[in-house]
């Protein structure tokens, strides 16, 4: 059944909710049942009744049960602050030269419980590590291809030829090595994935990751204030509370069709776990979108508005005072809100089209007093 089809067909019988909470019990690889009427039967007279302490998730729009994110080997909300620097040393010319190490390797993952997709991960996890440099530094990224197909590791920013990371330059076959090397620029949220074709394949099966490059201050002055608060290790950023999400989605039946939606691999993470967020201090997203099979993702903030840098290649936002973007495949920026204003509690985020947000999108932030 396909996913649409199931999805109009839960409507009609009682609501798409219903589907996904009776078949998130069930799930498999195979596809997904639809719910008989015993099972609609058990579940409560109003759907979007506030359950206690979490308990069932919120209003029953989310997955059952948990997932192993031990076995799995990375865990979502660990990878929301999460940060791969690499390892730094001096050029014979005085720059920095930082070092990354990648390595892919086949790999499956539970991206919702009970369900597991057939992974090619970078370092073994989806997203791959969000590598973070700074301006003007000159970066190697040594990879390794352990998987069982040709890979490739193309970065999106500027490059030599030689260093894009597409059949012909830099896609390397199963058990090579190869070495990427440029210079970090331009600054700004970007991100890095494979580029051997089917690309779609590469894609979907999970191979890409946040790559994030810091202004340099001293290259500008007229906003030296606001290029230190992106720069990682200052006082100035310090302040910031700072979160990458990858926007992603699995097609765990292959017909080009995704069964389920998240932020950062797992479906309903930060619903089932909310996101601790200091009231008195300010947040800064790195949101990147990997999505395939659907042109379109977006981000809605509940009860709050945010500034928007586009691509993250301004120090001045390119939107002021939004509650929803839109990105397609590849596109990306940077969000920067607070709630120092609002009375502590959970405040939700999510997809705006309610397919997504029905099949994993949604979380919620946790607002305390410092």
């Amino acid at each position: 059944m396909r996913r649409r089809s199931l999805l109009l067909g839960g409507l009609a019988v009682a609501g798409s909710t219903a589907v996904l909470a009776t078949s998130a019990a069930g799930q498999s690889m195979q596809g997904h049942d639809m719910a008989s009427m015993s099972d609609l039967e058990q579940l409560p007279a109003d759907p979007y009744a506030a359950p206690g302490a979490h308990e069932g998730g919120h209003g029953q729009m989310t997955t059952v049960g948990t997932v192993d994110h031990q076995q799995n080997g990375f865990d979502p909300t660990a990878m929301l602050t999460e940060w791969d620097v690499g390892t730094v040393s001096t050029m014979d010319d005085g720059r920095t030269l930082r070092t990354f190490e990648v390595e892919a390797i086949d790999k499956e993952i539970e991206i919702a419980p009970g369900v597991v997709f057939p992974a090619w991960t970078f370092n073994g996890r989806v997203p791959g590590p969000a590598l973070r440099a700074k301006e003007g530094e000159r970066l190697r990224i040594v990879f390794r291809n352990y998987g069982s197909h040709p890979h490739s590791m193309h970065f999106h920013g500027i490059h030599s030829w030689r260093m894009d990371g597409v059949p012909g330059s830099g896609l390397i076959n199963p058990g090579e090595e190869f070495i990427y090397e440029f210079d970090a620029k331009p600054f700004g949220c970007h991100l890095y994935h494979c580029h051997a074709f089917p690309l779609k394949r590469h894609m979907h099966k999970g191979m890409y990751g946040a790559f994030v490059i810091d202004p340099d201050p001293d290259l500008h002055p007229e906003y030296a204030d606001v290029a230190r608060s992106r720069l990682l290790g200052t006082p100035e950023n310090a302040r910031w509370q700072e979160l990458v999400m990858v926007m992603n989605a699995f097609d765990t039946n292959f017909d080009n069709e995704n069964e389920f939606y998240a932020v950062n691999t797992i479906a309903n993470a930060y619903s089932q776990k909310p996101i601790r967020i200091e009231k008195s201090r300010p947040v800064r997203i790195y949101l990147v979108n990997a999505t395939e099979f659907d042109p379109i993702n977006s981000f809605h903030l509940h009860a709050n508005f945010f500034n928007y840098f586009d691509t993250g290649t301004t120090l001045t936002p390119t939107l002021r005072t939004v509650d929803l973007i839109m990105q397609c495949q590849a596109q990306r920026g940077i969000l920067e809100f607070s709630y120092a204003d609002h009375e502590a509690g959970m405040y939700m985020f999510h997809a705006h089209q309610s397919e997504f947000t029905e099949l994993g999108w949604m979380g919620m932030f946790d607002i305390v007093e410092a």
